[in-house]
């Protein structure tokens, strides 16, 4: 496909990367010489200097031919002007980074009236997989598909779990009888297993299944169930205002540590009933005086990767339950891994994962479509939900006669409201949203894993 990104900064260099990774055609227009300069020098993409609201500029990268434009300008407002502008011009289809709260619950209009195809808020999309993390507060990572049916969990295993030394067919039917283990990381390599992989303290392993079961899995492994109440975050900026909300929803109490006076000023009036604090949330006599230890939970997303970690890092010190910890730069996640920090979000990464998985479903419009991506350890296995339609040349055959990609497996089907692990007999059936674990990348249609045998 050819896309052209609108600015440069860290998510336009961020989509860039992994959409020039994926074959797409990409070019980036962007003012800064600098920030195109080092996109040239280390991305395969074509770099034009200039405006992204000019239809001069616009038209010499090609927007008339450009199957999407993505714009990642600072300013919302440019962002839906270069769309408009955009599709105008000819471009296919538009997507805008649109990060204004105030905007929020006018999306369905401004898409309607601008164009656009597909709105993004990284912030938001923080705050939502923050709020999935609560959800199973010792997990290293969450996500849920088919509309919130299916619970995928990552969990850590230690040298006291129950299921050290297990292979996965031997699992106990009461804890496992209604889940599938899809997926294992060890020792940074990600690993699709089969019934008989055998369970190690470190592994850290990915279950998927109903909430209810995987639930009871995750209990079963003594995992942390217990449900936070009391959450302090530092950093008082857009994802702490949406993050603030779901909370509020959760029925979580939060309180906010914010260094900017006007800022705090600002969230008092938005979040009339939460606390705001003005101060600097790397103090440590800050931090006890407002009785971090007695916290279940600690966030810390500053627009400082260095304070995230030395406030993270201080929390973890007072014995708070789930830590999470929001970075921008990818080279701090080696650091962070030697430092034990429970959760670590990335907004780059979550929002390259959004737009890969509309991409994709462009690029198959006619196949199976997805309908989420969830990518593990850098994007070193994917977990995808496709939509199986009649284009589909493996349906209704028995999964046993069908021969999967290596290194892939089929790990859920949502038939209606029902979820099945799937066993050989199984088959999938028009309509059904099929989630695979696959180490292939670039997977676009679930007919690109699969051959029938006879």
């Amino acid at each position: 496909m050819k896309i052209l990104i609108i600015g440069d900064g860290k998510l336009g260099y961020s989509l860039a990367e992994n959409l020039s990774k994926e074959n797409n055609d990409v070019t980036i227009i962007d003012k800064d010489t600098e920030a195109l300069k080092k996109a040239e020098e280390s991305l395969d993409v074509m770099c034009i200097r200039g405006n992204g609201v000019s239809v001069k500029t616009l038209l010499e990268a090609g927007v008339d031919r450009a199957d999407l434009l993505i714009a990642a300008m600072a300013s919302d407002e440019l962002n839906m002007v270069c769309c408009l502008a955009g599709k105008k011009l000819g471009a296919a289809r538009t997507v805008a980074r649109i990060r204004d709260h105030e905007y929020a619950s006018e999306l369905s209009l401004l898409k309607e009236r601008v164009g656009l195809d597909m709105v993004i808020n990284p912030e938001q999309a923080v705050a939502d997989e923050i709020a999935r993390i609560f959800r199973y507060p010792s997990a290293v990572d969450v996500e849920n598909f088919s509309r919130g049916k299916v619970d995928m969990v990552g969990i850590r295993v230690t040298p006291n779990t129950p299921v050290v030394g297990l292979k996965l067919r031997d699992l106990p039917k009461k804890a496992a009888g209604s889940i599938l283990i899809c997926a294992v990381v060890r020792n940074d390599e990600v690993i699709i297993p089969n019934g008989d992989f055998k369970i190690e303290d470190g592994d850290v392993v990915y279950v998927i299944g109903k909430p209810s079961n995987v639930y009871g899995l995750y209990k079963y492994m003594g995992q942390d169930t217990h449900k936070a109440k009391n959450v302090m975050m530092v950093g008082g900026g857009r994802i702490a205002y949406y993050l603030t909300n779901l909370f509020n929803g959760m029925g979580i109490k939060v309180k906010i540590i914010e260094n900017d006076r006007a800022r705090c000023q600002e969230l008092s009036e938005l979040l009339p009933d939460t606390l705001i604090i003005h101060g600097d949330g790397t103090e440590d006599e800050l931090l006890k005086s407002e009785n971090i230890s007695e916290m279940d939970g600690f966030i810390s997303i500053t627009g400082r990767d260095e304070d995230n970690l030395i406030s993270a890092l201080l929390a973890k010190q007072y014995g708070v339950d789930t830590v999470v910890t929001k970075v921008t730069r990818m080279n701090y996640y080696p650091i962070m891994k030697t430092l034990q920090l429970d959760h670590v979000v990335s907004p780059k990464l979550i929002t390259a994962n959004i737009i890969l998985r509309y991409i994709r479903s462009l690029k198959n419009a006619r196949g199976s479509r997805i309908e989420a991506l969830h990518r593990i350890i850098g994007g070193q296995a994917e977990i995808v939900e496709f939509i199986a339609n009649d284009s589909s040349n493996y349906l209704d055959k028995p999964l046993k006669t069908i021969n999967f990609a290596r290194g892939s497996l089929i790990a859920a089907i949502v038939r209606n409201n029902t979820i099945i692990i799937p066993h050989g007999e199984d088959v999938i059936k028009k309509d059904d949203r099929v989630i695979v674990a696959t180490k292939n990348r670039n997977i676009f249609d679930l007919k690109q894993l699969v051959s029938i045998g006879g």
